[in-house]
């Protein structure tokens, strides 16, 4: 089959992404700016990463254009991410998106953005269907099970807070600079992850959801019985006893699904249950993926890959620039339904509907 050339846009929360990505999974170009409009707020504000798509996104696609030699001419389909997200920002990435394509006459794909960082690891190595996921960013952290490009079943979601969402709230507390998640895992690094006894909501429990709010307020209560301002040794401390509690959290969690997955892996085999389900690849493999922007953590890296070999899984985590917000990802599901469906078919896809909440599994 003759490879499928695909622009992918991104500009779900800050970052204004682009990216040209072939059906092979060959990525041209890939292209990511961080807006720094928010450091002095302390936190993304919507309106302003709205505007700020808005003036960044014509200029990154030029740029693009421009080093890799191409033009609109050249590409086969448009990507764009429709949700879920910032509605401000899924307005702008999505109304250029279907402009560009239909002006071009180029069929448009709208992608959501949790697929996008739940098949990323697939332009990587081969991830066969069904796998594991552990998807864990800023707005969301959920185990599902990954039966095909467009399939999904979930298995567990927060009740409260995102992981991601806890990490800069933690920063936050410790006055770190934004974004603050990068800055908590920096000077975790030289803490003590035993200086403070946190709690570990659900600890125990045979399911697979999440909660990390208790964790934040045990935080916060123990910032404010300290003296103001909290030295250097004492961030430290709070950021690594922080981490260690997240991180054993999603290891135990991910153990629970870890035996569902299983499971299900075995009833396929028997015969107990059908497989191949759509666009599926139905192996029987114990493969895990781990995707989002927490994803980027070295020390949740190091334990989920320990925690996978002692259950007997393979252990997939894209690299870190495909981890946070990027648009190859974007771009790959497009090529990934391209190749699971055929170009003809992007009609399916065609949804130009910005979506703030957009769950994988809509069944539920």
């Amino acid at each position: 089959m003759e490879h499928k050339l695909v622009l992918g846009i991104e500009s779900s929360c800050d970052e204004t992404a682009v990216a040209l990505v072939r059906s092979d999974g060959t990525v041209i170009e890939d292209i990511v700016h961080t807006q720094q409009d928010h450091m002095s707020w302390g936190g993304v504000v919507p309106e302003v990463a709205a505007r700020a798509h808005v003036r960044i996104l014509p200029r990154l696609v030029g740029m693009l254009f421009a080093k890799t030699g191409l033009s609109v001419a050249s590409i086969d389909a448009v990507a764009a991410t429709c949700g879920p997200g910032l509605i401000g920002g899924l307005i702008v990435g999505m109304s250029y998106g279907k402009a560009l394509a239909v002006s071009a006459g180029k069929p448009f794909f709208a992608i959501n953005h949790l697929i996008a960082h739940a098949l990323s690891p697939r332009l990587i190595a081969p991830c066969p269907f069904p796998y594991l996921l552990l998807l864990v960013s800023g707005g969301h952290c959920q185990l599902l099970r990954v039966s095909g490009v467009d399939a999904y079943h979930l298995y567990g979601t927060t009740q409260d807070d995102a992981v991601g969402e806890a990490f800069d709230k933690i920063g936050r507390m410790l006055e770190l600079p934004w974004p603050y998640a990068p800055h908590v895992e920096k000077i975790a690094q030289g803490g003590n992850p035993h200086a403070l006894t946190l709690p570990r909501p659900m600890r125990g429990t045979p399911h697979c959801h999440f909660s990390f709010s208790g964790i934040k307020t045990a935080v916060s209560r123990h910032i404010i019985s300290l003296a103001s301002p909290l030295t250097d040794a004492q961030k430290a401390d709070i950021a690594a006893s922080f981490q260690h509690a997240i991180i054993d959290i999603l290891c135990e969690r991910t153990h629970n699904a870890m035996r569902l997955m299983g499971q299900h892996c075995r009833d396929i085999e028997e015969g107990g249950e059908e497989g191949g389900e759509e666009g599926g690849e139905e192996g029987g493999t114990s493969l895990l993926v781990v995707a989002g922007g927490v994803a980027a953590n070295g020390a949740l890296r190091q334990a989920i890959d320990t925690l996978s070999t002692r259950n007997g899984f393979r252990c997939m985590i894209p690299p870190p620039s495909l981890c946070t917000d990027n648009a190859a990802m974007v771009a790959w599901v497009g090529c990934d339904y391209i190749n699971h469906y055929g170009l003809e078919a992007c009609r399916r896809f065609d949804k130009p509907v910005p979506r703030p909440r957009w769950p994988l599994d809509e069944s539920l």
